[in-house]
C-alpha cells in the first residue's frame, strides 16, 4: 500500500451495541468529508461490523475486523474466519496488546491469522510493541524484532504491500501516559530497518507505519508530525465523533 495517505484506525475495543453504533455512525459520516489523502478505518465489535457493512458508504469509511480465527471453515465454535468475514471487513486488526496480553494469543497464533487476512483479501494491521518491562529492560529492540519476524514469516514482498504495521507501545496503551517523540521514532526505525533486512529497501520505504497508544486529539498532530509514522490506531478518542473527527482533520492538514 502506498504511503500517499494518511490512515487513521478507530479501534471501538467492546464498545457499542449495534444500534449505538449505527447511530454513531450516521453522527461521524456527517462530520466527516470524504478525503482523498486520508483514509479513515472503523474497528466495531464483531456484532456491530455486518449490519454497518450495510450502512456504511466505503468510500468515506472502510472498515476492519478486531480479531479473526486463522481456519477458514470447520468445528470451531464460536469463532469466525477470514473467509466468512470476506466482502465485510476490509481490513483485520492482528496481534493487538489486549490479544497477546489478556487472551494470551501466541506469536504462532497472530503469524497464522495474518497469513488467513491476506488469503481472503483482508488487509492485516499487524500490532507490536513492548510492555513496560521489557521496555525497562531495554528490550524494545529485541521484541519489535520477534514481533515482526514472526507476523511476516512466509509473507512474499509482493504480499507485504497490504500489510500495515502499527507501532503500539503496551505501557502506553489506555494509560494516558504518552511515548515521547524519540520513543517512537526510534522504534519507527527499527521497524523500517526489519523490514528492509527482510524485504529490501523498497518494501521498507513503502510500508505503513501506525502509532497507537492513548492518542488523543490534543495529540495526534505531534505524532502525525514525526518522520516514519504513516498514521494513527486510535482507541478512546474514536468513541468521541468530536476527538476523532479531529484526528481526521490533523491527519488531513498534515498530509497537505
Amino acid at each position: 500500500m502506498a504511503r500517499d495517505k494518511k490512515l487513521i484506525v478507530g479501534n471501538w475495543k467492546m464498545n457499542l451495541n449495534t444500534h449505538e453504533a449505527s447511530l454513531y455512525l450516521h453522527t461521524l459520516a456527517d462530520k466527516v468529508p470524504v478525503r482523498r489523502d486520508v483514509e479513515v478505518v472503523l474497528a466495531p465489535t464483531l456484532l456491530a461490523l455486518q449490519s454497518l457493512s450495510l450502512q456504511v458508504n466505503r468510500r468515506q469509511f472502510k472498515l476492519a475486523v478486531q480479531n479473526l480465527y486463522w481456519r477458514d471453515h470447520g468445528a470451531f465454535t464460536g469463532e469466525v474466519s477470514a473467509t466468512q468475514l470476506r466482502g465485510v471487513a476490509d481490513y483485520a486488526v492482528i496481534g493487538h496488546s489486549e490479544r497477546r496480553h489478556i487472551f494470551h494469543e501466541s506469536e504462532r497464533d497472530v503469524r497464522q491469522k495474518v497469513q488467513a487476512a491476506i488469503r481472503n483479501h483482508i488487509k492485516p494491521i499487524l500490532c507490536i510493541g513492548e510492555t513496560a518491562r521489557e521496555r525497562a529492560d531495554g528490550e524494545t529492540k529485541e521484541v519489535i524484532h520477534d514481533q515482526l519476524i514472526s507476523g511476516l514469516a512466509n509473507v512474499t514482498s509482493e504480499e507485504l504491500g497490504d500489510i500495515t504495521i502499527a507501532y503500539e507501545p503496551v505501557w502506553a496503551i489506555g494509560t494516558g501516559n504518552n511515548a515521547l517523540p524519540d520513543n517512537v521514532t526510534e522504534a519507527v526505525k527499527v521497524i523500517r530497518d526489519q523490514i528492509k533486512y527482510l524485504h529490501g529497501p523498497k518494501a521498507a520505504n513503502s510500508i505503513r507505519v501506525l502509532y497507537g497508544g492513548s492518542v488523543t486529539a490534543d495529540s495526534a498532530a505531534d505524532y502525525l508530525a514525526l518522520e516514519g509514522i504513516d498514521g494513527l490506531l486510535v482507541g478512546g478518542a474514536s468513541l468521541d465523533a468530536n476527538a476523532f473527527t479531529a484526528v481526521i482533520e490533523k491527519a488531513h492538514k498534515r498530509a497537505n
